[in-house]
């Protein structure tokens, strides 16, 4: 696919690898290579990209904070050592998040997402829930209650228990979180070993976290791609 791309990153050796594996494993065109924020902001403003490899700890001006300065619809492939930015990161239109040092294998796969991301056609929203029943009854004590999935907030397993929440009450079920999550569809989803989340009841994401109801849950590296990728196609 030809696509054309710019580095951005103060370390010399970090955009002469990025350099080499876009000319071993692309059609690319490389458009520029620049060691600073500043002067990649002004080499955008008259020559656009279709993307951008960006690293996040820069002198003077951050990825981050250039990331806010980039012309709309920017698409950026982050590249840091820091993985503690990853959730942060999709907050602008990121197509994926490189962790240093970069290997092939890690490259390729970018390499696959990013054409993927550029082969779509049109805006993409997120999945709709499966027609169905939109409720489910769990036993409570000696009563079966019907619970109406659009008011669960999460399900947060604890050993062979499942915590269900709403926002006005929690209730145990004795269920294993693997055995909830084979039944569930949109828009729960896993987002980490412990928690499945409804993502419609999100208030916000921050700090590799989910603000969801009064509860505060981490997205683990395992599923943080996955529940990113739900998030982006409804993101403007």
């Amino acid at each position: 696919m030809n696509l054309t791309c710019i580095i951005i990153d103060d370390e010399p050796d970090a955009i002469d690898l990025v350099e080499l594996l876009i000319k071993q494993s692309t059609s690319w065109t490389l458009k520029a290579k620049c060691f600073d924020a500043l002067e990649a902001l002004a080499f955008l403003k008259k020559n656009p990209v279709d993307f951008i490899f960006l690293d996040i700890n820069m002198p003077k001006l951050t990825g981050m904070e250039l990331a806010t300065l980039l012309p709309p619809r920017t698409k950026i492939v982050f590249t840091t050592a820091y993985s503690e930015y990853a959730v942060d990161s999709y907050s602008f239109h990121t197509i994926d998040y490189l962790l240093k040092p970069i290997t092939l294998k890690r490259f390729l796969a970018s390499v696959k997402k990013i054409e993927q991301h550029f082969s779509k056609p049109g805006p993409e929203h997120l999945p709709k829930a499966e027609q169905g029943p939109q409720f489910v009854f769990v036993k409570s004590g000696t009563a079966i209650r019907k619970i109406l999935l659009k008011d669960i907030l999460y399900f947060e397993g604890e050993k062979d228990y499942i915590r269900l929440a709403t926002g006005q009450e929690q209730m145990l079920i004795y269920r294993r979180l693997k055995d909830m999550e084979e039944q569930l569809t949109s828009p729960f989803i896993r987002v980490h070993n412990s928690y499945i989340i409804n993502y419609e009841q999100l208030k916000k994401i921050e700090d590799n976290h989910i603000y969801i109801g009064d509860k505060l849950i981490p997205v683990s590296e395992k599923f943080r791609e996955r529940f990113m990728e739900v998030i982006n196609k409804n993101k403007f």
